[in-house]
């Protein structure tokens, strides 16, 4: 599991806006708003980032430095394939909208950079670099 302190840096790109949207499946009903910070596989292998609620934490509140989103539930997700142990996707828990507004508050555009820094083993603060 992450240390505070710990930080990595995600480049945006329009799958993170679009991700309720663009879809490749038909597996559910299209929705408008949701987004999600994409994670490095090497990130997540080496900072122990995790999809499994057996190994260490997968679910965090969130934060974002310019106080928009404040102690937000936040989960990490998905993987390389079925059996990786390793997250790919940091997402709302419960809400897939939570990043979206962010995003729109923030006027994220494909490019843009965020850091996601651990302040705790269980807390994360979001900046819009």
């Amino acid at each position: 599991m992450p240390n505070a302190g710990d930080f990595f840096i995600t480049t945006l790109k329009p799958a993170h806006f679009k991700w309720g949207t663009l879809r490749h499946t038909n597996t559910r009903k299209l929705i408008s708003g949701e987004g999600y910070l994409h994670i490095p596989a090497h990130i997540a292998r080496t900072l122990n980032i995790t999809n499994v609620n057996s190994i260490g934490n997968r679910y965090y509140s969130g934060s974002s430095s310019d106080n928009f989103l404040q102690n937000c539930p936040l989960k990490t997700a998905g993987g390389k394939d079925k059996i990786s142990k390793y997250a790919k996707n940091l997402e709302g828990n419960g809400d897939l909208k939570i990043l979206g507004r962010w995003f729109n508050h923030i006027n994220a555009q494909p490019g843009d950079r965020i850091e996601v820094r651990f302040t705790s083993s269980t807390e994360i603060l979001l900046t819009k670099l």
